[in-house]
């Protein structure tokens, strides 16, 4: 593992930029966009129009290392190229910025109150592709619903289990067990979840660490004890569904607690805009971001 990286992210003032929409969730992302789904007739040209979207954004020139400390990366995104170099090598050589990549292949049903990731097939392969790809750590999302204690536990179980395997391939996990937002049990939820990632971090080996990727919790500073854990490098927040606006003022309530939003930075971007524009919104859009994320 790059030191220099890890320090950035253990240390740094900033935030992640999550980058990571998937095959189910980019339709949708480009809408939000201003790409209509008739926009493209094949998932090739649907992933060369979000390439375009993501390159956009990390082109702009506020997109540094001044404001972001890392990005997360859909697999097809590690693999192709901004202004001629992989992304991986861009972000990290000409922007300053740590490279991750989504490692999951999306959720289960429901049960439990939970969805568990699906098996993550060809997890060793990929792990050895994002290495070579010069990644510095990975991402992968589960989600509780509801404060089912039986099903939190297999949650957190099945994201530190690959969390090991992440680690012994020479990168860092970001762990993220998300609480949905709108659940009506949602504090009960984050109870449960905080004993069982206190759990799991008490019996990591001394040399492991992990970042955790956590919804902005119901009660302010509720997690201040975890980041404060020595086997924990950095804790960042989902904006959940919450608008840029509310997610900032939610998070600016939680000292040391950082954002790792994707559709909130996003919000306002559109494919019709000029390049001033674009880059004028998002401007702005890491500012307030930032600003929420150093306090």
């Amino acid at each position: 593992m790059n030191s220099i990286q890890t320090d950035r992210i253990r240390t740094g003032q900033g935030f992640l930029a999550a980058l990571d929409q998937s095959g189910g969730s980019t339709p949708k992302a480009l809408e939000h966009y201003g790409v209509s789904r008739d926009s493209y007739s094949s998932e090739d040209e649907m992933f060369d129009l979000v390439h375009q979207m993501r390159t956009r954004i990390m082109t702009s020139p506020t997109f540094t290392s001044a404001y972001i400390l890392g990005a997360i990366l859909f697999e097809q995104t590690m693999d192709r190229r901004v202004e001629g170099q992989f992304t991986p090598d861009y972000l990290w050589q000409v922007k300053g910025i740590v490279p991750f990549l989504k490692v999951d292949q999306g959720l289960a049903a429901l049960e439990g109150g939970v969805q568990l990731m699906k098996p993550i097939d060809g997890l060793d392969a990929l792990l050895k592709r994002a290495v070579n790809r010069n990644v510095f750590g990975t991402k992968m999302r589960s989600v509780i619903s509801q404060a089912v204690p039986a099903g939190i536990a297999a949650v957190v179980d099945q994201q530190f289990a690959y969390g090991k395997q992440i680690f012994d391939a020479g990168l860092i996990p970001i762990i993220e067990p998300e609480v949905d937002i709108l659940s009506e049990d949602k504090a009960q939820s984050e109870v449960l979840l905080k004993q069982e990632l206190l759990r799991h971090l008490d019996a990591l080996p001394a040399e492991m660490s992990v970042m955790l990727k956590l919804s902005i919790p119901s009660v302010d500073g509720f997690y201040s004890d975890v980041m404060q854990h020595p086997r924990v490098l950095r804790v960042v927040a989902l904006s959940g569904g919450y608008s840029q606006a509310e997610a900032n003022e939610r998070l600016a309530r939680n000292p040391g607690l950082i954002a790792s939003f994707s559709r909130a930075l996003a919000e306002g971007l559109f494919a019709s805009q000029t390049d001033e524009q674009f880059n004028e919104t998002i401007a702005a859009s890491i500012q307030k971001i930032y600003d929420a994320s150093v306090k």
